[in-house]
């Protein structure tokens, strides 16, 4: 009886136990099997907790190139917690800035933005949105629209004038003596930028430029280097405890002090005369003021945008100089062609090359954009993230992944440019290619929502410094030094410039 029993309670039991274990089994199959379905991009080999981190080097955009090089266009890293997908070929940077680009257009949180940039309310670093949307609205609008452009004109070939009697005035007097290049050219960008930005009348802008020159300098490390939140976000906490924000915090400080001066300087000044948006800075003044604005315009919106355009702005305006003479230096021939054009062009050889003379200088314009396309100012583009789950082609790119497009990868595709490691500016002649954001294998200034708005001032400033250095001076190399021991490597950074400083003897041609 009691075995009978037993055993109809051990019936019982698995009547119900195994219908119900054969049902958990069932949507463990489906569940795993949909997980499976999810086709995620290539990655490489990674670590244990830090992920492909280990994997980035000083040069992060040439470690992804090599990388992309075997896992393919389209490739997916883990960095820390954070997935983030490389973007190395223009097919796939189309999908990204054109096809897709409505969510791609936002960017991650990065603690040292957040820090640097006033809680990233500037407009480079800010995530996608209405915020962002009115201070590119601002900045468009009010300081690189093509009228502002061209209402700069005077005022751009003024600071031209200034760099070219201080390089007259060395040449002058120690004419054997070489010139820190990298420097002179560093300062003439941040003078342009400090002319804009801040206007004619702006004071001690020789004391200012040494620091801007050292906080922006410190902006770039900050903004590029490892921050253990950015790659660790459930770690976060830890740069409180540790004090790993300090070194941020500090330059935060000096930008601070430096933008309320001006800010100040410029509010004392609207007061006691009448100006007819005479600067950037009376702008925005101007804007904080009026009701009908759409967002309100603080303090802290306007430091940001300013830390923004003071830092990308000189970075980027320089590092395209610099390298566009130490290409010339490097390529004779081409330095030869440049010159020919420029100085066959002048239409008066005492006064400097102006802007109407540019027009029609086609080699100058290939010249500088195959150096933006050898040697881009920022060779990985800011990086965005994905608001919501997206398919570029058959595979599944998930919502808060980081996007970094290798622009320096796409310069160098050989499918696209012959001869890709070689400086050639002929191929640039007859060729409808531009740096817009339309021709996806030449993005230097980035495409789609998210490009910079800059690029018409920029261009016109580097136009306009080029073809005069090479139209009123001929240029060599100190020491005696051939143009293959000229050292054409690259610092880590934000922004990539050259490892060394650029050193040449001016000899005054005019």
């Amino acid at each position: 009886m009691g075995s009978a029993s037993s055993l109809a309670m051990i019936n019982a039991f698995l009547l119900c136990v195994v219908p119900l274990t054969l049902l958990l089994l069932s949507i463990k199959l489906v569940f795993f099997s949909n997980k499976r379905s999810v086709k995620l991009p290539p990655s490489p080999w990674k670590l244990p907790f830090i992920g492909n981190l280990h994997q980035l080097g000083l040069l992060p955009h040439q470690s992804l190139h090599k990388l992309s090089n075997k896992h393919g266009p389209l490739m997916l890293l883990q960095l820390g917690q954070v997935p983030t997908l490389v973007v190395s070929s223009s097919q796939m940077a189309k999908e990204i800035m054109k096809t897709h680009d409505l969510v791609f257009a936002s960017r991650p949180t990065l603690r040292a933005a957040e820090i640097l940039l006033y809680g990233s309310l500037d407009m480079a670093f800010s995530p996608y949105g209405e915020h962002w949307r009115q201070m590119r609205k601002i900045c468009a609008t009010n300081l690189f629209s093509t009228r502002r452009v061209q209402l700069f004109q005077a005022a751009r070939e003024e600071v031209v004038v200034h760099l070219l009697d201080k390089i007259m005035s060395q040449a002058s007097t120690t004419p054997s003596e070489p010139l820190n290049m990298s420097q002179v050219l560093y300062f003439f960008s941040n003078d342009m930028l400090c002319r804009a930005i801040l206007g004619k009348s702006s004071t001690n802008l020789e004391d200012r430029n040494k620091m801007f020159h050292e906080m922006i300098e410190e902006n770039s490390v900050l903004l590029s280097g490892f921050n253990l939140e950015d790659y660790f976000p459930s770690l976060g906490w830890l740069s409180s405890v540790l004090g790993l924000d300090e070194r941020a915090k500090r330059n935060s400080s000096k930008w601070d002090a430096v933008l309320n001066q001006i800010i100040q300087e410029h509010a004392i000044r609207n007061e006691e005369i009448v100006l007819k948006d005479d600067d950037f800075v009376d702008i925005l003044l101007s804007l904080q003021k009026d009701p009908n604005m759409e967002i309100t315009l603080t303090d802290g919106h306007i430091k940001a945008l300013l830390v923004d355009l003071f830092a990308a702005g000189t970075d980027t305006t320089y590092i395209v100089l610099e390298w566009s003479m130490a290409e010339l230096i490097k390529n004779p021939q081409v330095m030869k062609k440049l010159q020919n054009e420029v100085r066959a062009k002048s239409k008066d050889k005492s006064m400097i090359i102006k802007e109407e003379d540019i027009r029609e200088m086609s080699y100058l314009k290939a010249v500088i954009k195959e150096v933006l396309r050898l040697h881009p100012p920022a060779p990985l583009l800011v990086p965005r993230e994905s608001m919501e789950n997206c398919q570029i082609e058959h595979y599944e790119i998930p919502r808060k992944t980081r996007v970094v497009v290798n622009y320096w990868s796409i310069a160098r595709d050989s499918k696209v440019w012959e001869s890709s490691e070689t400086f050639k500016a002929e191929r640039f002649i007859d060729n409808s290619i531009d740096y817009k954001g339309q021709d996806f294998e030449y993005i230097p200034f980035g495409s789609g929502r998210r490009v910079c708005p800059g690029m018409q001032f920029a261009v016109s400033t580097i136009e306009l410094a080029l073809a005069n250095l090479i139209y009123r001076f001929d240029w060599r190399l100190p020491n005696g030094m051939a143009t293959e021991e000229l050292d054409m490597s690259e610092s880590p950074g934000l922004t990539v410039r050259m490892k060394k400083n650029l050193y040449l003897i001016p000899k005054p041609w005019i």
